[in-house]
C-alpha cells in the first residue's frame, strides 16, 4: 500500500503574497504588531512591579505571580504568532485569532469575579482586555479572513 502525501502535509498554509500587501491588511498588521507590542510591554512591566513588590504580601499574592507569568508568556507567544501571521502563515493567524479571543474571556472572567485578585491587578488586566479586544476585532475583520482564506494551491 502507497502512502500518499497531501498538499497541507508537504508544506505550511500560507495566504498569497498578493492578499497581504494589499493597504488594509497591512494597516490592520501593524495596528495589531503595535497592540500586542502594548500588551508585551505592559505585562513584562507588571512582571517587573511584582517582582520589585514581593516583599509586600499583601498586595502580590502566590495567585499574582502565577497569572502575571502567564500573562508574559501568553504576551510573548501572541507576539510571536502576530509577526509569524504578518509573514504569511495562516495556522499562526489561527492561532493568533484562538488565543486573543480565549485572552479576552479569561480577562473578564478575572476583572469580573470578586475577590480573587488584587485591585490593582484587575485594573491592569482590564486594560491588557482592551487591548486584546482591539486584536481580536483586527484580525477577525472581513479583510483579514478573506487575506487568509485563499489558499494557495
Amino acid at each position: 500500500m502507497a502512502s500518499r502525501t497531501t498538499p497541507a502535509a508537504a508544506a505550511p498554509a500560507a495566504a498569497p503574497a498578493e492578499s497581504l500587501s494589499h493597504p488594509r491588511v497591512q494597516r490592520t498588521l501593524r495596528s495589531t504588531k503595535r497592540l500586542i507590542t502594548c500588551y508585551v510591554a505592559l505585562s513584562v512591566g507588571t512582571l517587573a512591579a511584582v517582582i520589585a513588590l514581593r516583599d509586600h504580601h499583601d498586595i502580590v499574592t502566590g495567585a499574582v505571580w502565577v497569572r502575571t507569568s502567564i500573562v508574559v508568556a501568553a504576551s510573548l507567544l501572541m507576539a510571536s504568532f502576530a509577526a509569524r501571521t504578518a509573514r504569511g502563515h495562516s495556522r499562526s493567524y489561527l492561532r493568533l485569532r484562538l488565543s486573543s479571543a480565549a485572552m479576552v474571556v479569561a480577562i473578564a472572567v478575572i476583572v469580573a469575579l470578586p475577590g480573587t485578585f488584587p485591585a490593582w491587578l484587575k485594573a491592569e488586566q482590564a486594560v491588557c482586555g482592551l487591548l486584546l479586544l482591539g486584536v481580536v476585532l483586527a484580525v477577525n475583520g472581513k479583510q483579514m479572513r478573506s487575506a487568509f482564506s485563499a489558499r494557495r494551491t
